[in-house]
Formats: C-alpha cells, structure tokens, sequence
C-alpha cells in the first residue's frame, strides 16, 4: 500500500480521474443488474403471459439497457486511458530519476554494481513497481461495485444475501494464502532477471575475449544456466497463479450456484419475485471479473514490493559528490594551475572484494587489486599517501610509476571523479570540492586509457553533441595527429565507426578520443597513458602539438600525462615518480635517471622489453604499461 501511495500522491488528478471513470463503470454494472431485473418483471414476464411484448415497454426497456451500456462503456474507456497514462508516466518518472541518480553517484559507486544490474534498475525493476497501477483503479472501483451490489441484494432479500455473502471471506482466505506463497517466488524471479542482464552484458562487453579464445561454447552455457533458473523461477511464478486464478474464478460462480438453489426455494415459497432473483443472480455473475480484478492487482503485488525496493536501492545509494558555488574561468582560456597538497586516498572496505578481487582497482577501472586494498577484508589500504605536487600554467607533468602505484587514481582525483580523503586538489587556487556543479568539467579534461567510441559518426564522437563548426572538429583532429586518418576515410567526418569504434585501430581510437578532449579547449588537459597504441613518432608529434598550443604566457592547456615511453617523459617540463602511492622523486627525466634507482630501472625495463621485441618482430612495437608487463 506504502508503493502504491507513492504513485497516488504522484499523480492526484489522474488517479481521481481513473477512479472516476471505474466508479462510473461499477454503478453501470449494478444498475445492468437493477434494470435486467425490472425488464424481466415488467417485460418479459408480461410478454410470456399476453403472447406479445407491449411495444412501449420494450421501447423503454431497450433504451434503459443501451443507456446502461453506453455509460458503462464510456466508464472502461476513461479507467484504461487513466490508469495507462499514471503507470507509463511513474515509469518514465523513475526511469528518469534513476537515470539521474547513476549521473550524480561517484564513478567508485558504479564500480561495486555491475551494468547489467544497473540496466536492470533501470527498466524490469521500473516496470515491475508499477504494473499494479494498470487494474489499480478497477480495483477500488470493485470495492465501490462490491459496496453498491452487497446494499442492493440485502435489500432484495436478506436470506439469499446472507448465503451469497459466504463466497467473500472464501476469496480473502484464498488471496492470503496466496501472497504468502508467491512474495518469496516473486522475489527470487526478480532477482534473477539481473543475473541473465548481467551475464548477457559481460558477453557482450568481452565479445572480444569470448571470440579470441574460443569462449563461445563456455558463455553460451553460463548465459544458458541463467535464463534456466529465471525460466524455471518464472514458471513456479506462473503455477501458482495457475493454481489461484481457477479457485479466484471458481468461487463466486460456485456463490452463483447457491444463490439460485436458495433463490429457487425463496421464489417457490413466493418470498422473491422471478425479477428479485434475476437481479441477485446476475449481480453475483458480475462479481466473478471484478474479484478478478482485485487479484490482478494483488498478483502483482509481490514484485512491485522488489522492483520498488531495488529501485529504492538506487535512489537512496549515498556517496554522490557534493559541490560549492566557486566559478572557474571555462574552457579557452589561459592555461590553469594545478596543486596537490597532502592526498591520501582509499578504498572504501565493501568496495575492496569487487574493485580489488577483479582487478579493477582504480575509479577508471585500472589498476590492480592489491594496490587498492586487501580481498581478504583487512583494513583499508590507501592508494595514495601523502601526494603533493604541482603544475604550472603551460607546462607539462609526466606521472610514472610501477604498475599499482596509483597513477590512474591519481587521475580521477585531478579531475574530481572521486575526492580524497585528506589533502585537497586545487585548481587555479579553488579546491575543487568548493566548484559548482559541472565547473570541472567545462575546465578540465581527461583522455583515459581505455578508449570508448559511440556507434557514431566521427564529427559526432568528436564534439558529443558539442555545437563545434567543422573547422573547430579538423583543429582538434590536427592536434591529435588523426586528420591524416580521418581525411582518408569513405566520407571523411560523416563515417560511422562501429560499435566502440570496431572499424579503427587502436591508435586511431586513442587519437579520436584526443582529440575529443583538445576540441573543448581545456586549460588542463590529463593524459592517463592515453597514448599507449599510438606509434611512437605519432606520440612525440602528439605531445610536441600539445606544447607549441600551450607555448607562451602561459596560454593554452597545462598536461597532466601518464608515461612510460622515454621519448614521451623527455618532453615532460618535470617528472613525479610514484611509488607504493607515494612521490618518491620528482625532477625532469634526466636528474631522475641520475639520482632515482627505481625511477631508471623502470624506464630502462620498458625501453629494453620494447627494444627487443621491436628485434624479435623486425619492427616497431605499439604498447605501452601492457609491454612492460
């Protein structure tokens, strides 16, 4: 009743209206009773006795019945339209908010949830909350048929009323048992229709992995397995109905059978008229569909409870990202200043076993799990300890570290994907906690190392929606070195890429999603190994691009850049080493390769491992942290 409240209270008007037109319908179906049973007495009857119906009694008789009939069906007309408009408009409501809700929680949040699950809160659970609103006003307005009819046969004869009336605590008796038996039913149905999305999610997000070894087999019996268990959960949902709806359809006809056995002995004993017992009989006849209305709703009851509290589930969720009311000069202008003071960060403890277990350790989904905390449910481990370093407007920082040193989280806290638990990010002086809504955004930009592209055009993955004229798209294309690729494309910036882009390379994806970032004018540009797939000539022109923009008064954008490759750190005006989510050194690259033992080991492990790759394939290798490894 507390979730149908909800839509009530949603929507007041077209709720009344909906009941309206059902109360309308149910007084129609009463007065059918009334007037089939006047008919009967005053025509009928009369017809049987005279030989011939009188013309002006069966002129008003049929203007009565077809009078009732119309109203009653202007009454269905107004319900369904009613209760149709209020169940698709809370759907799409909540879709909505939902939908909000997913934007407004940390990228950490979505992390711990898996998409599929996620898809599913989005529209089965949606559905499933809302589909009693559809009988709901036939429902009430079978509480206002059920009171008119019950007062109409008392006051036609108690008797009959009395021996009718037993068929009502029979119904409620059944209806109990009935929710009772199929809430936990429903519930474990609803449950497992997020398993079979999620599973049908993985395998299509890893298509890749499932073609190249030859996986088919194993997820096509994983996903099998699945929508088994949701079949046969579907189907004890279904046996149980199968089992009420014949017992809700069998009582009040078996009502129907006792009232004409009393009616008959009453009317023999000339207690009722033919005309009396014709009303109660088709008043009890009526009865049986409306019941079934009000099972309709309670039928759906049980997963309205779970799709609301899975819903729910989502609309609570805490952790979303509060903001402040300080501006920031937006994109184009002079390049921004950027500080780190004293960060540390770490994992919350429910995240670790998803985040950590699976490998996904920072908030983009990199990293390692033991660098962001313990499976094992230990304490927390912080990724970053005491982090500080700065950037000034117009130069270049490269951040290298080992593998799980926090490079990727370090990242997402530079442009507010999530916040750190001591210390402070400023940009331009401003902590970024105290921005507004969307400040960062229009100011910062992040290129991370997995790439996504939209089954769209390359103009529209590009500017996403951005209003960009052609030329700002080919300045943007030029920077990231990918206007020579795009150029020579079927038709330029109107093709159609693929799904994540499946027509390019990986190079070319990675100098598109660039160039996504540069066509904003951001004043700070971070490059989380953005490059990694990208020749390295390509890169050097790349970065080079990156610093002539940036060149002079400090205009353009100040880089933030993830390395490995040395030719790429060498064009770094500093570098920060991490190390176990520390800064152990910083300087340029060569002070570090002097007086940083870990530092020079790295980069000299990654240029020997790609230097003899490059000799065993007889040409140059793309990688990047993956070569390494």
């Amino acid at each position: 009743m507390r979730v149908l409240w909800v839509a009530v209270r949603a929507e007041p008007r077209v709720f009344a209206l909906s009941v309206l037109a059902s109360g309308l319908y149910a007084a129609m179906t009463v007065a059918t009773a009334e007037v089939l049973g006047v008919v009967t007495q005053d025509v009928v009857l009369p017809a049987f006795e005279e030989g011939r119906p009188a013309a002006g009694a069966l002129a008003a008789g049929s203007a009565a019945i077809i009078g009732v009939a119309a109203l009653k069906a202007l009454g269905v007309a107004g319900r369904r339209f009613y209760a149709g408009l209020m169940q698709y408009r809370m759907q799409a409501k909540y879709r909505r908010e939902v939908t909000r809700q997913y934007l407004r929680l940390p990228l950490a949040w979505h992390h711990r949830h898996p998409t599929g699950q996620l898809l599913s809160n989005a529209n089965a659970d949606v559905e499933a909350a809302w589909a009693p609103i559809a009988p709901l006003p036939m429902a009430v307005g079978v509480v206002f048929m059920l009171v008119i009819s019950a007062v109409s046969i008392l006051l036609t004869d108690v008797a009959v009323a009395a021996v009718g009336f037993l068929v009502f605590p029979a119904i409620a008796l059944v209806n109990v048992l009935y929710q009772r038996r199929l809430a936990p039913v429903a519930t474990h149905a609803q449950r497992l229709r997020a398993e079979v999305s999620e599973v049908a999610h993985e395998s299509f997000e890893g298509g890749l992995v499932v073609k190249t070894l030859g996986r088919e087999a194993a997820e096509t019996e994983r996903f099998a397995a699945a929508a088994g268990e949701l079949r046969d959960a579907n189907i004890a949902v279904g046996r149980l109905r199968g089992l009420f709806d014949p017992v809700l359809e069998a009582l009040p006809n078996l009502g129907v059978l006792a009232v004409l056995l009393i009616g008959s002995m009453r009317l023999e004993s000339n207690a009722m008229t033919a005309g009396d017992l014709v009303h109660v009989a088709y008043l009890f006849t009526l009865l049986s569909w409306p019941i079934r209305a009000l099972g309709w709703v309670l039928a759906e009851v049980p997963r309205s409870v779970v799709g609301w509290e899975r819903v729910r589930g989502v609309l609570d969720a805490t952790g979303s990202l509060p903001y402040g009311e300080a501006a920031l000069d937006g994109s184009g202008g002079k390049a921004a200043a950027m500080e780190v003071r004293g960060v540390r960060f770490a994992y919350e403890a429910d995240a670790r076993a998803d985040l950590g277990g699976n490998g996904h350790g920072g908030p983009n989904g990199s990293g390692n799990g033991s660098a962001n905390g313990n499976a094992n449910g230990a304490g927390p481990r912080h990724v970053l300890r005491d982090v500080s370093f700065s950037v000034e407007p117009g130069r270049t920082i490269a951040v290298v570290g080992p593998t799980g040193s926090g490079k990727s989280t370090l990242t997402s806290l530079l442009v507010r994907l999530v916040d750190p638990a001591d210390g402070s990010v400023l940009l331009d002086g401003v902590d970024l906690r105290d921005v507004r809504r969307g400040g960062v955004a229009e100011t910062v930009a992040l290129v991370p190392q997995q790439t996504f592209l939209f089954d769209d055009t390359v103009r529209g993955n590009v500017t996403l929606g951005m209003d960009a004229p052609d030329e700002r798209v080919w300045e943007a294309l030029r920077l990231a070195q990918a206007d020579g690729f795009v150029a020579a494309l079927p038709d330029g910036l109107d093709t159609r890429v693929g799904e994540r882009g499946a027509t390019l390379s990986g190079g070319q994806r990675q100098r598109l999603v660039l160039a996504r970032a540069l066509i904003r004018r951001p004043r700070l540009l971070v490059m989380d190994d953005a490059t990694s797939a990208v020749d390295p000539q390509v890169e050097a022109r790349i970065l080079q691009n990156l610093r002539e923009r940036g060149a002079g008064a400090g205009s353009g954008s100040s880089v933030v850049v993830v390395a490995y490759r040395k030719a790429t750190i060498a064009l770094a005006d500093e570098v920060v080493y991490l190390d176990h989510g520390r800064v152990t050194a910083r300087g340029t690259h060569a002070e570090l390769l002097e007086t940083s033992p870990g530092y020079r080991d790295l980069v000299n492990a990654y240029e020997e491992t790609r230097g003899e790759r490059t000799d065993l394939d007889g040409g140059a290798v793309e990688g990047g942290e993956e070569a390494l490894a």
